[in-house]
């Protein structure tokens, strides 16, 4: 039985009531499970690996495979208090899917029961993917070898929903989607001492002034004007009176780079700048660089070109082209393995992304489903 668009909004409203946070999903992993194995079953195999055991991948063989492709939904949540008051919102204090991965869920869901009533072409690999918020989980499902044999995916599709366009339009563009991340920490060590005398001490407050003034140049000196980066550096730590020259700082910040060449060289020149403080003023300098799993998500020209090119021709998609996003997204280094495509999903609503009020439009789930159905076949059909 293909699912209506009521049952999808129910589903949708149910995995919205049980957020989780990464690797720790197993209510969500139950109830995808549970429904999955409610759908037929005669084209359908289903592994939970044991490496990454909330991670679900179900196979929908095809009736004359060339391919088998992949299509990603996230299934973790954030560390939020809802503020919706819908009747419906979330039952777990302080988590809610704040980024709309029950949306993501629901419409992989509804593409997984589609085909497994109407085998397609070629294969189709759906991966339900725990820990995109933190923990990289894409990363993680990767290197723990869970695409293996007819589990490995030849290119890979995913979304991500989108509050500020309309309600089920499909948004995309050539090359980068979002932004890489690298995670900074920098701890500076020096010599406390009294404020009256700064000639006995080793002050690291003059150095992390000294070192966040200087950081500031790497994206208007070392950058090209033309590409796009950020270096942000959202906090500073140092000292414990005003008569005391402080010891130890610590600086927290992050990098965001459209390519990972670009991330590269930032996280160069940064290592470059650090030295050169530790040098200069005579004290240690600890720079720790996480990178993760977030990687740009930089789409493949090929296969971008092709899915640009039906949603624009097919007149029951709002097809709109987008800008680069700096915000990051774990599906990145899974597209650096594997060719594919990210796209947004428009979800219409005034709350930004990981916002407790964030309430997206349900009637975008339907009007998904038919957009990445029709592609999914168009591109079987290639």
């Amino acid at each position: 039985m293909i699912l209506t668009e009521k049952e999808l909004i129910q589903i949708r409203r149910h995995l919205h009531q049980i957020p989780e946070l990464a690797l720790k999903e197993f209510k969500t992993h139950d109830y995808l499970l549970n429904t999955i194995r409610g759908f037929n079953q005669d084209y359908l195999k289903i592994e939970v690996p044991q490496s990454l055991p909330t991670a679900i991948l179900v196979l929908v063989k095809g009736k004359n495979p060339q391919r088998t492709i992949g299509y990603r939904a996230d299934i973790d949540a954030l560390p939020v208090n809802e503020k919706t008051n819908l009747p419906y919102a979330s039952k777990n204090p302080n988590v809610m899917h704040a980024c709309g991965h029950d949306i993501h869920m629901t419409v992989a869901l509804g593409l997984l029961n589609y085909f497994s009533e109407n085998q397609p072409q070629d294969n189709l690999l759906f991966f339900f993917q725990p820990a995109e918020e933190s923990e990289s989980g894409g990363k993680q499902a990767y290197e723990k070898g869970i695409f293996h044999d007819e589990f490995k995916p030849d290119e890979f599709y995913g979304l991500h929903d989108n509050p500020a366009l309309p309600a089920g339009a499909i948004g995309c563009r050539m090359g980068t989607l979002f932004a890489g991340t690298t995670e900074v920490n920098i701890d500076i060590t020096g010599k406390s001492g009294h404020a009256a005398f700064p000639q006995n001490a080793n002050d690291t407050v003059v150095a992390a002034a000294s070192l966040i003034m200087q950081i500031q140049t790497i994206i208007s000196r070392s950058i090209d004007p033309i590409q796009s980066g950020v270096v942000t550096l959202g906090k500073i730590e140092a000292g414990t009176i005003r008569n005391v020259i402080a010891g130890h700082a610590r600086i927290e910040g992050t990098i965001r780079g459209l390519t990972q060449k670009m991330i590269v060289q930032i996280d160069q020149r940064l290592k470059d700048i650090c030295e050169g403080i530790a040098r200069s003023y005579n004290l240690n300098v600890e720079l720790q660089l996480n990178q993760g799993g977030y990687w740009p998500v930089e789409n493949n020209p090929e296969l971008t070109k092709q899915f640009i090119s039906y949603m624009k021709n097919n007149p029951q998609v709002n097809y709109i082209e987008t800008a680069p996003a700096m915000t990051g997204e774990d599906f990145g280094f899974l597209l650096a393995k594997f060719p594919g495509v990210m796209f947004w999903l428009g979800v219409e609503d005034n709350s930004e992304l990981h916002s407790a009020t964030l309430t997206p439009n349900e009637s975008s789930i339907m009007r998904g489903i038919e957009a990445i159905k029709g592609f999914l076949i168009y591109r079987m059909e290639k």
